[in-house]
């Protein structure tokens, strides 16, 4: 089973996930947590350029082909032998934030960005992807409010620099990609407390396991 998490900046992804790995473990599934830029060694390295608003030089092409490098060692690394394990493995972002921030809200061709993941990926795609959604501008509130906790380490802030217009077009980005794909994605409301989105998210995700027979 393979579940992805995807959402706009301060949507709360990585909080949902920790609260969502020790149910399934406690009902007995083996999970591998994992994320995207930085799943593996060099991915990290990687991740370290990517987000780091220092690098303001970046130009998108060197963006996009530096997200495929890291999905690249991603899948061969870690998503592929856990799959193949039987493990369930839930990742933080996966192809589908290419698909938004390189394609919807940098203006990428969206026919390009499919031959690369036709490429990389050879077909593997999640099983289910939760989209936690809330707008752009709320978003980004939390998220700044995370940043400015911080304490230590590079700061990871080269998007949320970006200008709210370009977080509205991943915001429209994804509820686009939902609309056209319904069986794989859930939309999650997550203007909502912490405790309200967890029940939601663990109920879809028991359920698609079952079904599944995972």
């Amino acid at each position: 089973m393979f579940i992805t998490f995807e959402g706009i900046e301060g949507s709360g992804k990585t909080t949902q996930i920790e609260l969502l790995i020790p149910v399934l473990q406690a009902k007995g599934y083996d999970c591998v947590l994992t994320r995207e830029p930085g799943a593996t060694e060099i991915g990290n390295k990687i991740r370290a350029i990517l987000l780091d608003a220092a690098h303001t030089s970046m130009i998108p092409l060197t963006e996009l082909l530096l997200y495929e490098a890291d999905r690249t060692q991603h899948v061969h690394e870690v998503i592929k032998p856990a799959l193949a394990s039987k493990k369930v493995v839930v990742s933080d972002r996966f192809f589908d934030a290419t698909t938004v921030y390189q394609g919807y809200a940098r203006g990428f061709d969206l026919d390009l960005i499919q031959q690369i993941h036709h490429m990389v990926l050879g077909g593997l795609k999640p099983d289910l992807t939760l989209i936690l959604d809330l707008p752009a501008h709320d978003g980004l509130e939390r998220a700044w409010q995370r940043i400015n906790s911080r304490s230590g380490g590079l700061p990871e802030d080269r998007f949320e620099k970006e200008a709210l217009a370009f977080h509205e077009k991943v915001r429209q980005g994804y509820l686009t990609l939902a609309s056209e794909e319904p069986q794989r994605f859930r939309l999650i409301d997550a203007s909502r407390d912490e405790q309200t989105m967890h029940k939601e998210i663990t109920d879809v995700v028991l359920e698609l396991i079952g079904v599944k027979g995972q």
